[in-house]
């Protein structure tokens, strides 16, 4: 098995993506988090660029870490100046981190250009700050800036430039697609030119996602000679992100046959995926492969049945691999399999021709007709399914509600109050309720009434709340759809609603939501108990 080092850089490089800013406690925790994970290099920022960076640095000191080292990230020293004056390489010594990451130029582009220096003084910048950092007791990683653009450019070039880093004592030669503009053929062809120039090297690949190629890049070079593979979580980074080490090690782990020191934790991945996040306030991207929440998602009635025969005809890998799970959608493409192993999660098992799922599939297409969306609303379906089998008793059942909207003047702030009456058990229940908007005023005044029935009620928060028009073109009278995200701390379910009336829809959405949640604890609560 191919040993193969990964080096993230989400705290350095992963914070220049637009929208991404981490605090210092942020910063520690993530760190951490990267850790236990077994990520064997964590790059904790550029040591001279902020004093935020240079107070994590400090932090850090106080922490020790179980398995990955720390590096501090800088510049070779500038043209004109001995190693010991710049004030860069200085600041990485005060880091006091044990792995010092230079970065130098690569493409005579940059040199001549951008440095404003000569090509042999430029080399010389190389060797005297690698030197300086070895000397000192650094391990060095070389980070060759744009190394395959100034390869193509002057191969001959890029390469002194290698075997300057590399006579001086860098540990590591990282070969960077700084522009993120290279074809997958092109990083082969080159890494193998480079393995084979430098064969006692430990080489490493650093990609960009310009040309959406970072992770296949990243793979080849592996395959090309590479050894060490940088990146960050959930490919954060400048302009459209880094290569994604989410993509990366079950790849390199499940596919590749590699030797990884977070092997044994890639089921914890999509939590730390997670964890980034929302560390990074950011919400996660569905579509993410391997640790996205559609990553194992299946809709087409067709690809349901196969899947649920044999797991491998339609999943690459095994969900749980990742930490993640199978979700079966439904929607106007769901088939009776579909509603059979989805129904299946409820404990309710149907044959083949049973006449109940064809009935919940005609209720399902009519609802989808009709703008209802179930894909992200598993909650309504699972309540759908109740009252379509006729086994729904409600919670709670509505008399009336009304809203009303105050503003007194332009300088105001508009005030919400509701008034809803409500029937439970045997009680008619008449309150009031007030919040920033319509739809907070009524869970407001729905919560007051139901805590005295139902406490448990108050452990679920409305995590999120989308809303769509699904017909524009009739403007005001336009049909709308509203999903809410709930959670109570254990499990979170989604939730719809639709109606000409956006307050009607919340309303729809908001009641099954509420009783979702008193469906799930009423099954609990029968559910057999597990003998210890």
């Amino acid at each position: 098995m191919k040993k193969v080092i990964v080096y993230d850089t989400t705290l350095r490089d992963g914070a220049q993506g637009e929208g991404i800013s981490f605090s210092l406690p942020a910063k520690i925790r993530i760190a951490r988090c990267l850790d236990e994970f077994g990520i064997d290099y964590v790059e904790g920022g550029f040591a001279a660029s902020n004093p935020k960076d240079m107070a994590f640095f400090a932090e850090m000191k106080k922490v020790k870490l179980k398995h990955a080292k720390l590096a501090a990230f800088g510049s070779t020293r500038r043209a004109g100046l001995t190693a010991a004056q710049d004030s860069g390489l200085a600041a990485i010594l005060q880091a006091g981190t044990p792995v010092a990451t230079l970065f130098g130029k690569s493409w005579l582009l940059h040199v001549e250009k951008v440095l404003k220096t000569t090509p042999e003084e430029n080399l010389a910048m190389i060797a005297d700050s690698v030197r300086f950092l070895k000397k000192r007791g650094k391990e060095v990683v070389y980070d060759a800036e744009h190394f395959f653009d100034g390869y193509r450019d002057d191969p001959a070039y890029a390469l002194r430039t290698l075997e300057a880093a590399a006579s001086a004592g860098a540990d590591s030669l990282v070969l960077c697609d700084t522009n993120g503009g290279r074809l997958t053929s092109e990083v082969v062809a080159i890494t193998n030119e480079v393995a084979a120039r430098f064969p006692k090297a430990v080489l490493g690949i650093h990609t960009h996602n310009d040309s959406d190629l970072a992770v296949a890049n990243s793979l080849a070079a592996v395959e090309a000679g590479a050894t060490m593979v940088q990146g960050t979580i959930n490919g954060y980074g400048e302009r459209t992100g880094n290569a994604n080490l989410c993509s990366i090690i079950p790849a390199l782990a499940l596919k590749m046959g590699a030797k990884l020191a977070c092997g044994p934790q890639l089921k914890k991945l999509r939590s730390v995926s997670l964890l980034v996040d929302e560390i990074a306030d950011q919400r996660p991207v569905k579509s993410r492969p391997f640790v996205g929440e559609s990553a194992f998602a299946h809709k087409a009635g067709m690809h349901v049945d196969a899947v649920g025969k044999v797991s491998q005809s339609f999943e690459h890998v095994d969900p749980e691999s990742v930490g993640n799970e199978r979700r079966i959608l439904m929607s106007e493409l769901s088939g009776a399999s579909n509603v059979r192993m989805k129904t299946g999660e409820m404990g309710l098992v149907f044959r083949k021709d049973s006449p109940a799922v064809k009935d919940i599939l005609r209720r399902l297409e009519h609802l989808e007709k009709n703008g209802y969306a179930f894909e992200s609303a598993d909650a309504s379906f699972k309540l759908l399914v109740q009252k379509v089998l006729k086994k729904h008793v409600p919670f709670f059942e509505l008399q009336g509600f009304s809203v009303v909207v105050q503003k007194k003047d332009a300088a105001s702030k508009a005030t919400t109050t509701a008034t809803i009456k409500i029937g439970v058990k045997g009680k008619t229940e008449l309150t009031a309720g007030e919040g920033d908007g319509p739809v907070d005023a009524l869970n407001d005044a729905l919560r007051k009434v139901l805590h005295r029935f139902y406490p448990a009620i108050d452990s679920v928060v409305l995590q999120d709340y989308h809303v769509r028009i699904l017909n524009p073109e009739t403007a005001t009278q336009a049909t709308t759809r509203v999903l809410i995200d709930s959670s109570d701390g254990r499990d979170r379910w989604g939730t719809v609603g639709v109606s000409e009336n956006i307050i009607e829809a919340s309303w729809e959405a908001l009641v099954d939501s509420v009783e979702y949640k008193l469906f799930l604890d009423e099954q609990r609560r029968r559910a057999p108990k597990k003998r210890k």
